[in-house]
């Protein structure tokens, strides 16, 4: 039996060209992203001094946006993992694998990045497995190593290497949170939907709607927002705003398209939407 190391690759947008050995390195133009206090700073901080980071916030409010911002300014690639209930150990850290006659060791996402000097990006971590959520500690203290027992080697982690994850604290509960072990490596920003102002502007850019469109998009979204307490399990996200205006951009009308992307996602419940529904009429 034979093995060597090589890396996974996540699977490449057809044209794009910035994805090279499953890392993704920063377009020349800084993806957009609007900044509501001094997260940039602090984050820029965090990086300089190899200090992980915890990004809390609703669905939808810009948090891997924003990851994609800072990876720009920083100059550093990225990988990003989408978190879920079946990830393991073996999908972050990697695995043997039979290719022809060989067996082959494949690099997961996080040793990826760690060997690179990346950013890795673990997105809605709450979802992960606790027995997975582990395997990331040793590379959040002053170590900064990743022991792969498969292998016996034990990757120290390239200067630019950092840490980030993410999830929603208003989606967790008993069974869906963070060990103290876990929280208490990281240094944590707070994050929310943007004031209706800065929230119109987003909108506007990134939906291809004109100002007046996305305020009253925005307008009306605030508004439903106040559903929360009354059995909408999430309210709406300025994500679920952009893809609406992207569809008035695209002359679709309106109150179809909030029907549709505004509305539709956020519930099956009769009810609920009958009360969304009226809202959007008395708005629009």
């Amino acid at each position: 039996m034979t093995s060597e190391s090589r890396t996974v690759r996540p699977r490449e947008e057809d044209g794009d060209d910035r994805l090279h050995d499953g890392l993704r390195y920063p377009a020349p133009e800084a993806p957009y992203y609007v900044a509501i206090g001094d997260e940039i700073a602090v984050f820029e901080t965090c990086h300089a001094r190899r200090l992980p980071v915890m990004l809390k916030g609703p669905t939808g409010c810009g948090k891997t946006r924003f990851v994609e911002h800072v990876a720009w300014r920083l100059g550093r690639p990225l990988v990003t993992v989408a978190c879920h209930d079946d990830l393991s150990a073996s999908d972050l850290t990697g695995r043997y694998i039979i290719r022809g006659n060989e067996t082959v060791w494949l690099d997961g996402p996080l040793t990826l990045a760690a060997r690179a000097g990346a950013i890795c990006y673990l997105d809605e971590i709450i979802e992960a497995r606790t027995d997975t959520i582990v395997v990331i500690h040793p590379l959040t203290d002053d170590r900064r190593l990743l022991p792969l027992d498969k292998t016996g080697e034990i990757v120290e982690a390239a200067a630019g290497f950092q840490l980030v994850i993410s999830y929603n604290p208003g989606y967790q509960h008993a069974l869906k949170d963070l060990k103290p072990s876990t929280r208490q490596r990281f240094v944590a920003l707070e994050f929310d939907f943007p004031p209706a102002s800065i929230e119109a502007d987003i909108v506007a850019h990134e939906g291809g709607v004109d100002r007046s469109t996305a305020v009253a998009l925005v307008t009306v979204t605030h508004r439903l927002r106040q559903l929360g307490d009354r059995g909408l399990a999430e309210v709406p996200s300025t994500r679920l705003i952009i893809a609406t205006a992207r569809l008035v951009a695209s002359q679709i009308p309106i109150r179809t398209a909030c029907r549709t992307a505004l509305l539709g996602p956020l519930t099956d419940d009769a009810d609920l939407l009958a009360a969304m529904h009226d809202i959007v009429a008395a708005t629009m």
